[in-house]
């Protein structure tokens, strides 16, 4: 039993390298990471060449779980989009580019993709 956990979890440390391997972010144009477990979701804008994060919000907040309660994942996903596009915006970036993590590019990742866009974010 451990060692089929084991292999799904070295499985999925091996897709986020993969997609991560082409993706850099700068001052300019930092990456916005994304991590979906089966309760939250959480969002980074980073800085890869200071190592620093410029943004982050996930849907454990108080904020985000008082308005969001009861709603479908997709949903909670759309309104985080906004939110992090809102605080994005407010840092004068226009540009970022998208990290997917290990996740693929449906469903509640593209409903948070979809939402960033519509905030005027450009990737």
């Amino acid at each position: 039993m451990h060692s089929e956990v084991k292999q799904r979890v070295i499985k999925k440390q091996k897709r986020t390298l993969r997609v991560r391997k082409h993706l850099r972010g700068t001052a300019e144009k930092p990456r916005l990471c994304v991590f979906k477990s089966n309760a939250h979701i959480s969002v980074q804008l980073i800085d890869d060449d200071k190592g620093i994060t410029l943004v982050g919000l996930g849907s454990y907040t108080k904020e985000i779980r008082s308005a969001n309660q009861g709603k479908p994942k997709k949903e909670l996903a759309a309104n985080i989009g906004h939110m992090i596009g809102a605080k994005i915006k407010e840092h004068n970036i226009g540009q970022i580019v998208f990290d997917r993590g290990p996740n693929k590019y449906h469903g509640v990742i593209a409903a948070l993709a979809d939402a960033v866009r519509e905030a005027g974010i450009k990737f």
